[in-house]
Parts: structure tokens; C-alpha cells; sequence
């Protein structure tokens, strides 16, 4: 590589070949990557236009596709043909469009966005670089953070804390974007700017639901420790030249649940509320957080009101919170109330420990569990601080030790995991070679796969929890069956409709008679190029000597040819524009023809500039052969053919000395979209009708010369020296003459890929059924590549297809709904509502096992619930008591009744359900 001088002053791109671009930006992620620290700052850039500057800047080197990869391998990613340097940066995608939207979310990025998907991360002085090649924007810089357990792991913060600011008393209010690693002290300082306030008379307050929830005084502590939320409110109180709040009308709160002392009044009465204090702000909030526990102690057992002094049902005692522990309280409660579990642990379930098992905690977490257990069912409504659990649970899972929020599935999943192990009956494990199942009957195989699983694995968890899958996979070369029987603890669903995506591309047939016409295709989301392209090859009935070349078509122009077959779907937007042209199948001696359409374009007022020629309408596509010369006059007709399907009738009966007996002779005369054009250029030539001379001299066509425009020669019979390339562009210079020949309404607008979109970029919430997730869940796919099956047949990794169905069914069927999906900077959350039954859900017809005699029929009787963002979100749980048939929602430490109606919500996460009686649906464990 040349050396190239790229101080402050930078180095135009221009000066640079790809290769030269490509080394250089390596080099400068390599560097970048391994010395990232707290602090740095990376910057957002739109996927669409880095993963066009990869293919440029890698169009020399051989493919090597990198899914996941660092941002330095990214650099050496495939690459494919000769393709023109990207225009500027455009992060347009990535922000609210303001005539759309909201306009104070102007600016702002959407807040759905998924790296990988729509964005990737580049270090500072990668986008330095490229910014000061290319420009563009807009600038989308975000900080380097810590995170994770020990605070040592490090995160991009994409999304940062946005706050609404309230004035009191003016009633102003301002949205700000503060990093939650930023200190409340920061908080003030920018709020006090916002106002203009002298910052001597002004304090700030949690302000969670519209109430002085604490007061924020602690200016050191950041604002993640104080707990605050994406969208919460902050009062900025101004206080009067006496220090006194000029709106006392309010009351305000201490962290400790006590009226503040500059108010006179007390906030609920204790003895005509069914809540306790705290807990009567919202169901939603974590009451006590961070510090302060003996002060939430200390209140609870003071202020306790309705459901928690009523002393007569047992199980009604809540958890203390101890700083962001409500994931964990959650969990339990749902655990402690499944009647079989309860019933378990208050016996005596001691002798079951399994002291040696290397795979359990020696029996300490089932100890720790069973006790807190027995102290949550004992008369008595105080409630009960979970620390010795805590504490056993931090030794055997360190991922869920210090007091940051975690995900509560999680730990159910570790938590059923490590219960089953203290607890497992098989004190030696023996050694069981599977059998695959070779043709044998489902029921003999799955039998047998229950009692080798058995063998090894027998505890109360198992009894109640796991039940069975009948798993499929099938090899797409040789056709290879395997069938396997595996146990599960819980389902975890995916929170969509399908897992096929509807994709829209406007079809181009090669038959000169045929207007383009639209075909959607359902596709797996997670498929690559070639599943389109077999897709439609399928739906537009493709003949043997045909191929399809397909393109998306942005400003007129072929953006990209999508010649790689393991181009991911995920790199085409629901917005963009696709065209898929059928030709002859190409030879090495082919050079495929890009005609774009021209027209004229002068903007209004602006009459001292010169009119100049933009793209018009959609490009179309032909081929020609390099072996014989390419003529003007091989070209005209080229471009005739591929005009002819938009002839207007009328423009044909009127051509000069044209009659009405040739009509049909010149439909029939028009060619495949071939080489076979230059053949019938030839043999037309001799008697070329008085039509074509007429449509020849209207066609004002020029030739691209390396981004030049070169006009063709006069001499129609003189060789056209074709550029290199594999792909040749000619312009049509559109003119009124032509309009009058041809309707080309029809490429004037391609529809997008999704037709029927939404009209906006922000995210919908559509009520989904749980049924319909149970069936996306079990529903065929081909395993991604990372997953590739070993085909024992053919003795190669294969993408093989995959199929899941139930077989055995547990007495507790525990559902996770899949809110949450991670990439490296963020974790992105679903609020969809799902529609899930809370009396009969009946899974008969999805169980593969038709030998059952009785309907698989469940009752829901617990849940969790996630409210708020993904880092300081808040969980409780809704428990219905089977002795009372009432539902009582448990938060933390405040317990109180709900409506069973009220069950449902957006917020529902773990769903635990019963088999409705011990003889239903016949249990074949």
C-alpha cells in the first residue's frame, strides 16, 4: 500500500483506491478495538450504507462472510463485482423524520433500532475518518460505560436516560438525554440551565407518578443507583428566599415511605387503604431501592394495611425488596405458591438431598429455599427479607450477586436447574447411549428417550416441570430423517406472528408483450438471497433456459445487484424497492445492458441554471454478446425490445407508413430479452420498416464511460468498444415524442417491499395470541448457520430444517414470553400484549402424541409481570390462591387483591399453568 499522508488535515477519499481505504480502516479498528476504555465515545452509523462501503471497499477480495464478527473482520467481508464508490453517509434512517413523527422527537433516533440490523458501532477514529471522506450524517455519537455484575464489562449507551423535567411552580417542562452513569449533581447543573435558575434555590425530586417519590440530595450518586427510569418524571422545584417550597400543596415522600416534615398532613390513611403506602403509587415500582432497607423494614411493619393484617389465609406474605432484588421476589412467590412445591418443601424433604452430586450446590440451595418457603407460608404477615437466600444463591450463581436488576427468567431457569440437581433421587448417574430412531414408532422411541432421561434425572422438579419434545431435522441434501425425543423445563416463545416475512418485488418478464407485474413471497426472517430468488423462481414459473437477476432500485437507479446467495434478508428494508428482471441464462461471453431512463429537470425559480438530465422512472435490464462487435444500431434495437411491452396501440396504427396487417407480424417479431437480439438486429437490417426508422430517430441514447456520459456514434454499423465491466449503462434521454409512444406509468413507482406498511417508522403494539406464539414457536425452519446440523448420511455439516412438537406435557407448564433480545451495546424489550387464556388453555391439538385419550386442559395460576426499560425496570407477580379463587398481586413486600380481569396485561412475562385436575388430559410420564 502506498503510504498516504492522513494527519488532521485528513486525505480525500478520492485519493484512494478501495483496497487502500479498506487496509487503512482496518488498521484504525484494530488499534481502536483493543484499547477501548470507560469514557470513549463510539458513533451510530446506518447499516445500509456501511454494508454498501464493505462491498465496495471489498470487491477485490474473495468471499468471506463474517456474521458476528468484530468490526475489524467486517473490513475483510465479501465482496462481488465492480461497484461505484458509496455516496455520503446517510443516517437519515436512523432518526425520526419530523415531518412524520412527533417534532420534538426530531433528531431523536428511533427507539427500536437493533445493531446489526439497522446500525453498527464504530469507534471515534474510524468515524473521523469516514466522515472526513464521505460527510453526511447526522452525527450520532454515544458513550462507552461500564456494566455488567462487577461494573468491569463494557457497553456502548445507545440509548441514554431520557427525563422529563417539570418546573414547579411555572409549569414549565423540558425533555433532556443524560447518561445514567452521569451523577445527580450533573442532573441539577443541566436542569438549572435549562430553567435559568440561580441553582442556591432549586432541588430536584423523583417525581414517579406525578408524586414527591423521594428527594434526589445525594449529588454524588449516579443517576443508574438512584434507579431512574427511560421517561420519568423529575420535579425541579424552586424554592422561595425563605427555603421554602412555593408548592406545598403537594406532599412529598422520603425514601423511607414518611411525610416529609415541611408538610402537615399524611398522605393515606392506612385504615381506608387496601394498599400499603408505597406500594399505592404503582404496582409497577420498585417501592424501596437501593439503600434504605432498614427504613422499608421499619415502615412495612408499621404501616401494613388491607390484604397484610388480615392474618387468616396463609401465604400471603410479602418479600423485602433489598435494592433491586424485585427480579428475584418475583420468582419466588411464583414458586412457593405452586401447590406441589409448597406441599413438598413443608414436609420433610431432607432426605431427597442429594449431598454428592458434583452437578448440584451440595445441597444448600435446596435448604435455603425450603426455609424461606416454610417462613413465606408461617401464620404471621410481617414480611420476610430474603437475605440468607440471597446470599446462597450469589455463591452458586455469582451472575446474580450484588444488587443490580436481572432478568427474572433467568434466574427461574437457574433456580429450577439447580433445585433439580440438590434434589435428584439418582445419587449415580449411569452412562446411556441414545439410539436414534431408525424408522422405529414415535411412542417406542419416545419411551425410550423418557426412561434413559429418567435414569439420570429423577427429582420433584422433574415430576412437576419437564415434559418432552419430538424434535425433527431433516437434511436438505440426502433427505436424512433424525428424530430425537428431549425433555424441557419451560417454553420460551418468540412474541411475533410468524417467523416468515412477506417481501414485494416488481417482476420483469422477458416476453416483449408482458407488462412488469408485483409478487410477494413469504420468506423465513432469517433466510438469505437464495431463498428469494428459489421464491420466486417458483412464483413467476422461471423456464429452464431463464434466470432472474435481482436488484433494488433506489433514485432511479440499480442500486444493488444481489449476486451473493448468502446476502442476509435483513439487509432489505420494508421500504426499500426490488426489481427481478428474467433473461436468458448469461454466458461468460455476456455483458449484461442497464438502460436508465432520463429526463429533463429544471427546478422552479431557478431559470438562470441549466436544465440538467436526472433518472427517471425504474432501469431495465438486457443482455448482450461481446463476441460479435456491439453496434448503435445493435443497441437501438436492444432498447426497442425493451420498450415494446409499453407501445401505446394507437401510437403503432399512427406510425408513417405503417399498416394494420403488420400489427400482429410486429407483436410476433418481438424477441427474447437475449442475445438473440443481436440476431434479430441482423437479420432486420436488410429490411428495417419505416416504424423502427421513426422510433430510431427519436431515441436520444448515450453510453457511460467510466461516470461519463460519451454519445454513441453516428454510423450505426461502427463497433462500440464495451467498457471491462460485467455490466454496461445506456441512458435514455426521455422526450415528449416518446411519451406519446409509450405509457410507462408503470415504472414510474415500484411498490415496497412490505406494500402494506406501516405509514410511519415508530413500532406497533398489536394484541397477539398466545396460541398464535405456541405455533410460531413450533413452526418448521432451517437452522441458522451458526447451528448447522451434522448429517450422519451424508458426513457434512448441513443447513438442516427443523421441526419441533410436543410430546409429553408436565403437570406445571411454565411459559416464557421473549420480551427481551440482547446485542452487545443494548438490550431491547417487546411490549407487545399477548392474549393468553387464563381458564382452559387447551394444548391437545399441538401434542404429537395422539395415543392421549384425554384434552390437555391448564389453569393459570401465577404469572410475572416487567414494567418499565430493560436496566431498571420493575417485576412483581400476580398469584391467584387456590383456597380463596382470588388473585392477589405481589409487590415485593406490598400485597393486595386484583380483579381477575385485570390479570392480563403487556406487562406478563413468566406464565406458570396447572393441569386442571390428575386424571385430565392422562398423564403419560
Amino acid at each position: 500500500m502506498a503510504e498516504v499522508s492522513m494527519g488532521s488535515s485528513g486525505s480525500s477519499s478520492t485519493d484512494l483506491s478501495p483496497e487502500e481505504e479498506r487496509v487503512f480502516i482496518k488498521e484504525i479498528a484494530i488499534a481502536a478495538e483493543s484499547n477501548s476504555k470507560e469514557g470513549d465515545t463510539f458513533y451510530l452509523i446506518a447499516q445500509r450504507w456501511w454494508h454498501e462501503w464493505i462491498e465496495y471497499v471489498n470487491q477485490d477480495q474473495p468471499c468471506n462472510t463474517n456474521d458476528g464478527s468484530s468490526l475489524s473482520e467486517h473490513c475483510d467481508s465479501a465482496g462481488s463485482t465492480t461497484l461505484k464508490k458509496p455516496s455520503m453517509i446517510d443516517n437519515s434512517d436512523l432518526i425520526y423524520d419530523s415531518a412524520l413523527e412527533d417534532p420534538s422527537s426530531a433528531g431523536e433516533i428511533i427507539d427500536t433500532l437493533q445493531e446489526g440490523r439497522d446500525y453498527v458501532l464504530l469507534p471515534q477514529e474510524v468515524w473521523n475518518q469516514l466522515h472526513s471522506w464521505y460527510g453526511g450524517g447526522p452525527t450520532l455519537a454515544r458513550r462507552v460505560i461500564s456494566s455488567g455484575l462487577s461494573q468491569t464489562e463494557l457497553a456502548v449507551e445507545v440509548y441514554p436516560l431520557r427525563l422529563q423535567l417539570l418546573l414547579m411552580p411555572k409549569n414549565d417542562q423540558s425533555a433532556i438525554r443524560i447518561s445514567k452513569k452521569e451523577t445527580i449533581r450533573e442532573l441539577h447543573r443541566r436542569a438549572c440551565e435549562i430553567f435559568d435558575l440561580n441553582s442556591d434555590h432549586v432541588r430536584i425530586w423523583d417525581y414517579y407518578g406525578q408524586q414527591k417519590y423521594s428527594l434526589m440530595n445525594d449529588l454524588d450518586k449516579t443517576l443508574d443507583d438512584a434507579n431512574l427510569q427511560m421517561d420519568q418524571d423529575i420535579l425541579v422545584e424552586v424554592l422561595d428566599m425563605n427555603g421554602a417550597a412555593s408548592n406545598a400543596h403537594i406532599q412529598p415522600l422520603h425514601e423511607n415511605g414518611l411525610v416529609d416534615e415541611d408538610s402537615t398532613s399524611v398522605l393515606i390513611d392506612p385504615s381506608k387503604s387496601s394498599l400499603t403506602v408505597a406500594g399505592g403509587f404503582s404496582s409497577n415500582r420498585n417501592a424501596f431501592r437501593s439503600g434504605g432497607v432498614e427504613g422499608s423494614q421499619s415502615f412495612d411493619s408499621t404501616y401494613t394495611t388491607g390484604v397484610t393484617t388480615r392474618g387468616s389465609t396463609a401465604g400471603l406474605t410479602g418479600l423485602l425488596n433489598l435494592g433491586n432484588t424485585c427480579f428475584m421476589n418475583s420468582a419466588i412467590q411464583c414458586l412457593v405458591h405452586t401447590p406441589e412445591f409448597a406441599s413438598y418443601f413443608q414436609d420433610d424433604y431432607h432426605q431427597e438431598i442429594n449431598w454428592q452430586n458434583p452437578l448440584g450446590m451440595v445441597g444448600e440451595l435446596a435448604l435455603a429455599f425450603g426455609d424461606l418457603l416454610r417462613k413465606l407460608w408461617a401464620p404471621g404477615r410481617t414480611p420476610i427479607a430474603p437475605r440468607p437466600f440471597k446470599a446462597k444463591l450469589a455463591r452458586f450463581a455469582p451472575q446474580f450477586s450484588g444488587y443490580n436488576q436481572h432478568d427474572s427468567q433467568e434466574l427461574l431457569a437457574f433456580l429450577l436447574d439447580g433445585l433439580h440437581e440438590d434434589l435428584n433421587r439418582v445419587k449415580h448417574k449411569p452412562y446411556i447411549n441414545s439410539r436414534d430412531a431408525d424408522g422405529r414408532p414415535d411412542e417406542e422411541v419416545a419411551d425410550e428417550f423418557w426412561a434413559n432421561h429418567i435414569a439420570r434425572n429423577d427429582s420433584i422438579i422433574v415430576d412437576v416441570c419437564q415434559g418432552q419434545y419430538k424434535s425433527t431435522l431433516v437434511c436438505p441434501i440426502c433427505n436424512k430423517v433424525s428424530v430425537t425425543f428431549d425433555p424441557f423445563m419451560y417454553l420460551s416463545l418468540p412474541l411475533q406472528f410468524n417467523t416468515t416475512r412477506a417481501i414485494t418485488v416488481t417482476v420483469f418478464s422477458c416476453d416483449k408483450t408482458a407488462l412488469p407485474s408485483t409478487i410477494t413471497v413469504n420468506i423465513s426472517k432469517q433466510g438469505r438471497c437464495r431463498d428469494l430468488m428459489q421464491a420466486l423462481t417458483n412464483a413467476c414459473s422461471l423456464k429452464q433456459s431463464e434466470e432472474l437477476k435481482l436488484a433494488e432500485i433506489r433514485n432511479n437507479l440499480i442500486h444493488r445487484l444481489f449476486e451473493d446467495p448468502l446476502i442476509p434478508l435483513s439487509t432489505i428494508k420494508d421500504d426499500d424497492h426490488l426489481a427481478a428482471y428474467k433473461l436468458s441464462k448469461s454466458s461468460e461471453n455476456s455483458a449484461l445492458l442497464k438502460l436508465v431512463l432520463r429526463r429533463r429537470d429544471q427546478k422552479a425559480g431557478e431559470r438562470e441554471n441549466p436544465v440538467q438530465l436526472k433518472p427517471y422512472g425504474t432501469p431495465l435490464l438486457s443482455l448482450a454478446s461481446r463476441e460479435n462487435a456491439l453496434t448503435k444500431g445493435k443497441i437501438q434495437c436492444i432498447v426497442e425490445n425493451l420498450l415494446s411491452p409499453f407501445r401505446k396501440e394507437e401510437s403503432i396504427m399512427s406510425e408513417k407508413g405503417k399498416s394494420d396487417s403488420s400489427i400482429p407480424e410486429r407483436r410476433s417479431a418481438r424477441l427474447n430479452n437475449s442475445e438473440e437480439d443481436d440476431k434479430s438486429c441482423g437479420s432486420r437490417k436488410a429490411k428495417k420498416s419505416s416504424s423502427s426508422e421513426v422510433i430510431a430517430s427519436k431515441l436520444s441514447l448515450q453510453l457511460d464511460e467510466n461516470n461519463k456520459t460519451v454519445k454513441l456514434p453516428d454510423n450505426e454499423a461502427e463497433a462500440i468498444k464495451l467498457p471491462p465491466s460485467a455490466a454496461v449503462t445506456i441512458y435514455l434521454d426521455w422526450t415528449p415524442e416518446l411519451s406519446g409512444m409509450y405509457d410507462i406509468t408503470c415504472l414510474e413507482g415500484l411498490p415496497e417491499v412490505l406494500k402494506y406498511g406501516p405509514a410511519t417508522k415508530k413500532a406497533r403494539s398489536e394484541p397477539l395470541s398466545l396460541y398464535a406464539c405456541l405455533e410460531a414457536f413450533l413452526r418448521e425452519e432451517p437452522l441458522v448457520p451458526d447451528e448447522m446440523w451434522f448429517c450422519p448420511q451424508c458426513n457434512e455439516r448441513r443447513q438442516a430444517s427443523k421441526k419441533l412438537d410436543l410430546w409429553r406435557l408436565p403437570e406445571v407448564l411454565v411459559i416464557h414470553l421473549k420480551r427481551f433480545s440482547y446485542s452487545r451495546s443494548m438490550k431491547h424489550k417487546l411490549e407487545t400484549f399477548v392474549n393468553f387464556p387464563i381458564h382452559d388453555l387447551d394444548l391437545t391439538k399441538y401434542v404429537a402424541n395422539k395415543n392421549l385419550s384425554q384434552p390437555q386442559l391448564y389453569e393459570l395460576y401465577a404469572l410475572t409481570n416487567h414494567y418499565g426499560g430493560m436496566g431498571s425496570g420493575h417485576y412483581t407477580a400476580y398469584i391467584k390462591l387456590l383456597e380463596e379463587n382470588r388473585w392477589y398481586n405481589f409487590d415485593d413486600s406490598h400485597i393486595s387483591h386484583i380483579n381477575e380481569d385485570d390479570v392480563k396485561s403487556g406487562a406478563a412475562y413468566v406464565l406458570f399453568y396447572r393441569r386442571k385436575s390428575d386424571d385430565a388430559g392422562g398423564n403419560t410420564k
